[in-house]
Order: C-alpha cells, then structure tokens, then sequence
C-alpha cells in the first residue's frame, strides 16, 4: 500500500464528498475524514488488499458517520434568542422558503426509495460524484450505479411532487 500521506492526498475528496453525501455538512464531514484516515493507520495492518482503497476508506467513514449519529441523537437545544439572531430578514425568509420548498420535497420523496437507491441517489445529487466513483464506494460497477440512479429518477418521476 501507499504511504499514508499518499493516500490521504489522494483519497481525501472521494471520502470527504462520500460523508458530505450523508451528513449535509461540511464540517462534520471534515472532522469525519480526519477521523477515518486516523482509524486508517491504526488499523492498516488489517487491510487484506480484497478491495479498492477507497472502498475500504468509505467504509471506516460510513461505520464513523452510524458511530456519531448514535452519540449525537441529532438533538440540539437551542435557545429562543440564538434561533431569532440566526434568522435572516423577512424577504429573505420568504426567499428562501420558496426556493427551498422543492428541494425538502424531493428529499422528502428520496426517503420512500430503498436504501441502495436512495444512497446512489444521494451520492450523485449531493455529492456530485461519478457514476465509476459511486460504484467503486458501494462495491460495485459503474453501470450497476447508472442503471439504479436511472431506475431511482423513473421512481420519483411516477410519485410526483406531493
């Protein structure tokens, strides 16, 4: 295998982009990629080479993200005060209600697909990655990744917005 500076330059974007599929937020998915190529050299002594490099990367990041989700109960608290500050003005909120309120459909609708197809989704829409990357992190080919984004879009198309 590669030295691990090697192998963090080059797979920091693929596993950085994998769990900003899952997490929706950049910081978290940087600490998480910091974290998985922690537990990559702690553990590259039990990579047995039966997979891509990537593949094996995106798994430690998909078993850290179930890891932090469980931690995180994805509950916060925040005061009354904190939510009015964080608010932008008022044509703005409306702004952004409007352009917003097609995109929380459609991930309302991505949540009625299956796991598989609903990753494949996320990884491709979010993600912005390719068909052959989407593929190698899920163990499988590019075109399986094609033919299940394909089959995820006719799905969406026949429910409709709700």
């Amino acid at each position: 295998m590669q030295n691990m500076e090697e192998l963090y330059n080059d797979y920091f974007q693929t596993v950085f982009k994998y769990l900003f599929c899952m997490t929706h937020d950049a910081n978290l998915s940087e600490e998480l990629t910091q974290e998985t190529f922690y537990q990559a050299i702690k553990t590259y002594n039990n990579f047995r080479g039966d997979c891509k490099v990537s593949v094996w990367l995106c798994q430690i990041a998909k078993h850290l993200w179930f890891k932090e989700n469980k931690k995180r109960k994805r509950y916060t608290v925040n005061s009354i005060d904190e939510i009015a500050d964080s608010l932008p003005a008022k044509e703005n909120v409306e702004q952004r209600f409007l352009a917003n309120e097609s995109k929380v459909a459609l991930y309302q609708r991505l949540q009625n697909l299956d796991e598989k197809t609903r990753e494949v989704m996320y990884l491709r829409l979010t993600g912005e990655l390719s068909f052959r990357e989407i593929g190698e992190i899920l163990s499988k080919n590019e075109t399986w990744a094609r033919v299940t984004f394909y089959r995820g879009k006719q799905k969406l198309a026949k429910e409709g917005p709700e």
